[in-house]
């Protein structure tokens, strides 16, 4: 298979899980009918993705390693869609478009979107200790993984970072490497996260992990500039979402601070030091790993 014919492939059984998770939990039918509208709406699942990944090109030998860890990754689905929901909101972004569909709030109402974000979230906590509960992985790492993943969507983490991008929109004198932080916080954390949950799940020692968790840092630099790119030479249709909001609202970004040629070269720069974390690793997940870096960028050619 090509590249893009493994993502999807993968994506799907992402999705194929997603389907079922939140089914048999007694959640009210107006609440589900929302968070699953948000969390099924599509999407490419690269922080799922990323997370399979990792822990089967650690630990290759593994029997049924992709099961076990799926719950987990699932959660992170999870997380990030109701950080989306959230960041539509009137309050945040005010968007009313997502992912080529109306967004929550706009689809239901204010307040069940903002319940459908916290019933993600919450649930994404119970997804994680499934891996354990009943997939059989140890204890020990999934209390790890999430611990680490608790961090990174936390207030230290992509709350915090939304937080800052408030506080930033509007000024024009945000420093480059200011806004390099906010996005680690926003963006990265959880695309770190995912990296290195990945390589603890599977019984990684520290010296991966701590690959892992660099891959993971540079891929989500790369990530954010090139959505930031792409809010300027993107349309709507392509993206399922607003463009030149970014520039609407006055928010600094890498194309307002270095320009977009700049922006680009940069994230490449970025995606070139993620796939050198990759040189102690070998096989098939090394390689797609590698495609799925680069992958990032050329979205931007």
């Amino acid at each position: 298979m090509s590249f893009k014919e493994q993502l999807a492939h993968r994506a799907s059984l992402v999705e194929h899980f997603l389907s079922n998770c939140l089914h048999d939990r007694a959640i009210p039918p107006r609440l589900l009918e929302s968070m699953e509208y948000s969390l099924l709406a599509g999407g490419k699942r690269l922080r799922p993705v990323l997370m399979t990944s990792w822990a089967t090109m650690v630990n290759p030998e593994a029997s049924g390693l992709h099961d076990q860890v799926m719950p987990f990754a699932a959660s992170l689905e999870c997380i990030h869609t109701y950080s989306l929901i959230h960041d539509d909101l009137p309050a945040m972004d005010d968007d009313d478009l997502r992912r080529g569909k109306p967004s929550n709030h706009a689809q239901f109402d204010e307040a069940t979107a903002i319940l459908a974000g916290d019933g993600l979230l919450t649930e994404a906590f119970w997804l994680m200790t499934t891996a354990s509960l009943s997939k059989g992985l140890p204890a020990d790492r999934v209390l790890r993984a999430i611990s680490v993943l608790a961090t990174a969507a936390g207030a230290g983490g992509m709350v915090g970072g939304q937080v800052v991008d408030v506080e930033f929109t509007g000024r024009n004198d945000v420093p480059l490497d200011e806004l390099r932080a906010m996005h680690a916080m926003k963006t990265g954390a959880l695309l770190t996260a995912a990296c290195e949950c990945g390589a603890i799940l599977s019984g990684a020692n520290e010296a991966v992990i701590d690959a892992a968790r660099s891959f993971g840092q540079s891929v989500g630099v790369a990530f954010q500039i090139v959505d930031d790119v792409l809010d300027v030479v993107s349309d709507t249709e392509t993206l399922g979402k607003p463009v030149g909001s970014d520039e609407e609202m006055g928010k600094t970004t890498y194309p307002s601070l270095i320009g977009l040629e700049k922006s680009k070269h940069l994230a490449s720069q970025y995606i070139e030091t993620a796939t050198q974390h990759l040189s102690s690793f070998a096989g098939p997940e090394k390689s797609f790993l590698e495609a799925l870096a680069r992958y990032i960028v050329d979205r931007v050619y």
